[in-house]
């Protein structure tokens, strides 16, 4: 029986990842439980698997959550609660929301665990560091994004170099199609009506920008080593085929199921076995059909400012995460139009200082520096 630590509970990819481990108790054990402030839904959660562990990330809510979890239950707070997590079991998933996630991912792979990784932001963010860790004997990463755990599929077996280029797949989002004028009308309930996936609002809005996809080319850069040259992006409305691998010989290797994010989260907690439960599955009994068409760069400004951070590489994919994690809250907060989200990206990534990063102290202040210039920029709007 393989343990698991699950940090981000209470989120999308939390409560996915328990109706993995319902479905197979004879294969995983939850032995932590961690979440920032939904203390009803993580105090149940903790009376329905009953781990040894449950960090809460608001230090003030911590007694509430040591009266509701069962007795025994130890009980923890804050950032140092959350690193203890990520070093009691085989593997580790990290849904923590956001650039929050980099004490997670480096606390998991320096204490030489699996990092089944659903947080994409530390990977590009603090990259330099993340990439060291990774070297840790016993430390992997197994990525639970439905295109990068498509792409591990599909390399499984096959030479490096035989690979010729990345494809990922994007859904094109709840504003495929529009033009920029079109856009300029879009409000905060149009951006979160994502076709496909049901998610958080911070990645569903990042859908809406083609955001997501840009920060997806550099993590499958860090994951896979190919240069940005040889990762591409493809729109396809279905979901259905969620990433793909051109061979050097022309062939092209894909991995299609339903868009159903269990499937990945199963993969990544059970890798190279596979899960007993059949998530996603297609009745190929039913006629479909699967179109594919390029994103439109000059609409979703996005891809190209995602692809010059990765290429810069050093800090800028840093003050690229930032900069949107700002732009996405004033977004959410009304303090933003939706197009004006690349506009406080683009000018963040301006005033970038090509900094390198050695340690994670540089990276935090990378993330610091990023987030104070984008604010700036968003209240002088």
């Amino acid at each position: 029986m393989r343990s698991v630590s699950l940090l981000g509970s209470t989120g999308s990819i939390g409560t996915q990842a328990l109706d993995v481990l319902r479905a197979e108790p004879q294969r995983f054990s939850l032995v932590a439980l961690a979440a920032q402030r939904s203390i009803d839904l993580l105090i149940a959660q903790a009376n329905e698997f009953r781990p040894a562990l449950v960090v809460i990330g608001d230090d003030s809510l911590v007694a509430q959550v040591r009266r509701g979890v069962p007795e025994g239950t130890t009980v923890l707070a804050g950032v140092e609660g959350l690193t203890e997590a990520a070093t009691v079991a085989d593997v580790v998933l990290n849904a923590v929301v956001g650039f929050a996630g980099l004490p997670v991912t480096m606390a998991a792979l320096e204490s030489g665990k699996r990092l089944a990784l659903a947080n994409k932001e530390s990977l590009i963010a603090g990259a330099p560091v993340v990439q060291k860790a990774r070297r840790t004997p016993g430390a992997e990463i197994v990525p639970v994004d439905s295109e990068h755990c498509a792409i591990h599929q599909c390399l499984s077996g096959v030479e490096g170099t035989s690979v010729a280029r990345l494809l990922l797949t994007a859904s094109g989002g709840p504003f495929r199609g529009f033009t920029t004028a079109q856009l300029e009308e879009v409000g905060i309930a149009d951006a979160l009506a994502h076709p496909t996936w049901s998610m958080g609002p911070k990645i569903t809005i990042d859908s809406s920008t083609l955001m997501n996809k840009g920060l997806e080319v550099i993590e499958a850069h860090e994951l896979f080593g190919l240069p940005y040259d040889r990762i591409d992006i493809v729109v396809h409305p279905q979901s259905v085929v969620h990433s793909m691998v051109e061979l050097r010989d022309g062939s092209t290797l894909a991995q299609l199921s339903n868009p159903d994010m269990r499937l990945p989260i199963g993969y990544a907690l059970g890798w190279p076995d596979r899960a007993g439960v059949a998530f996603g599955a297609l009745d190929w009994t039913k006629a479909s059909t699967l179109t594919f068409e390029p994103p439109d760069r000059t609409v979703f400004r996005c891809i190209d400012l995602a692809y010059e951070a990765g290429r810069r590489g050093g800090s800028a994919p840093a003050w690229l995460s930032a900069a949107n994690e700002v732009a996405v809250e004033a977004f959410l907060a009304q303090q933003l139009p939706w197009p004006a989200i690349a506009d406080v990206v683009a000018a963040t990534l301006e005033a970038w200082p090509d900094e390198p990063i050695d340690q994670v102290e540089d990276v935090l202040a990378a993330d610091a520096a990023a987030r104070a210039r984008a604010r700036s920029f968003v209240s002088h709007r």
